[in-house]
């Protein structure tokens, strides 16, 4: 066999795990999916690379330890394994991660005795995702948001602008982004305070300081790049997939009333800096290649330099669930799909780059809110509620408008395969009270 039919045997959907609990139909971690993250537990605080399979994660430095698993050398001492991120591995290129895909599948897969059968090293090397606990997965050197979804564009435009002109004359030419905040990146779980700042009531002459009353979230998804451009040397639409390691899942909290004072001329700041929400679990490129599917058309027809041919969406179903502090299950506040996506991320990675700007391993750029063509598939409260003007009726009573202390939000995403699934976990955050 060559690597390329073994990169294609890893995604066979009648592939299934001696791990029993990765043959789920609908768990998001199957044979097929094997997602990168970093992770430590109690036996072990050590941070490392591990790959999540079913209810449990492999340690990826035990199996290299062990012999079972080998990438090239780095020079640098300490295996690339042994990293509290994941960007010495991912700065090994695509051939090996592809060639640590294909081992793993082997390793994992029922018919394969050599880590089935050795007690020992499979009490090592496998460890239970409830005894763990996961990390920001990635070093971020930077931070891009982009814009990318039309029916969101043109939701926000026709709620603050003119319906009949809600979207701007350069939004269907270019994918619209805007550079982030990298330092308040935070992993799944990790609580987001409530920010304060300058809001502008209507029946003020000036703003006034205090706490966001108009919190909401973003459902979005990031891509994290995997080889960087040099300054100067933009990265080409048809090249740009083989530059992105994988995606996660993004929680953009947006505190909407103190953005909606600040943003003109120059578009979001301290509405977006206070905290930025990502899964843990970082899912590849090439474990979502059978979920790819034709993006939407564009009209008008893009320059030339953000032209792709093929087909460049991926049929990722995404929700977002909504449980009060006191509330015992959460409620569904919304589901869509990131096949909506207008502007690809292809499209927007040749675009961040067309002017020369570099990028570097870890970066991360996320899609934009994504929403759909439906009331129930809007990617954000902002809409769901129409800006409050429609609360949201909760599973056990109550309504929300915004989100309120206490509040956890939890977004989820997989691709639905025949018998499996590609499943990117949570990306969840709790709510605490703004400083007095």
């Amino acid at each position: 066999m060559n690597a390329s039919s073994d990169l294609q045997a890893t995604l066979d959907p009648s592939r299934k795990s001696w791990v029993e609990s990765a043959n789920n139909p609908t768990g998001d971690f199957s044979i097929q999916n094997l997602p990168f993250g970093i992770f430590s537990d109690g036996l072990n605080a050590t941070r490392r690379v591990g790959v999540a399979i079913g209810d449990s994660i492999v340690d990826l430095a035990a199996l290299e330890s062990a012999g079972l698993l080998s990438v090239p050398s780095t020079g640098a001492g300490d295996s690339v394994f042994v990293r509290d991120a994941l960007n010495d591995f991912i700065a090994l290129g695509r051939d090996a991660w592809r060639s640590v895909r294909v081992q793993l599948s082997r390793l994992l897969s029922r018919d394969d005795a050599t880590l089935r059968d050795d007690a020992e090293l499979r009490g090592r090397a496998l460890i239970r995702q409830a005894d763990a606990q996961l990390h920001l997965p990635v070093q971020i050197p930077g931070y891009t948001d982009f814009y990318s979804s039309k029916e969101h564009a043109t939701n926000v435009g026709s709620m603050f602008r003119d319906p009949k002109n809600a979207l701007l004359p350069n939004w269907s030419e270019m994918p619209i982004g805007y550079n982030g905040r990298a330092s308040s990146v935070v992993v799944s779980g990790t609580p987001v305070r409530r920010p304060n700042g300058q809001l502008k009531l209507p029946d003020q002459e000036r703003p006034v300081f205090g706490a966001c009353r108009k919190l909401d979230i973003e459902l979005e998804t990031g891509f994290v790049i995997g080889a960087g451009n040099a300054l100067g040397e933009p990265v080409t639409c048809a090249d740009a997939e083989a530059h992105i390691f994988g995606m996660v899942l993004l929680n953009d909290w947006s505190a909407r009333d103190i953005q909606q004072w600040e943003y003109v001329p120059l578009g979001p700041f301290n509405a977006k800096t206070f905290a930025t929400t990502i899964s843990p679990w970082i899912v590849t490129l090439d474990a979502l290649e059978p979920f790819r599917v034709a993006q939407p058309a564009q009209d008008p027809q893009p320059l030339a330099y953000l032209r792709h041919d093929g087909e460049h969406a991926f049929d990722i179903t995404l929700e977002v669930t909504l449980r009060p502090q006191q509330a015992k299950e959460a409620s569904t506040i919304t589901r869509t799909n990131f096949k909506h996506m207008y502007w690809t991320m292809a499209q927007q990675l040749a675009h961040h780059t067309v002017s020369g700007c570099n990028t570097r391993v870890g970066d991360l750029m996320g899609s934009g809110t994504i929403s759909g063509p439906t009331e129930d598939s809007f990617g954000s409260l902002l809409e769901l509620t129409w800006n409050g003007k429609k609360p949201l009726e909760l599973r056990e009573g109550g309504t929300r408008s915004f989100i309120e202390d206490g509040d956890e939000l939890t977004l989820a995403g997989w691709c639905q395969g025949e018998g499996y699934r590609v499943g990117f976990g949570v990306c969840a955050g709790e709510i605490l009270p703004a400083l007095k």
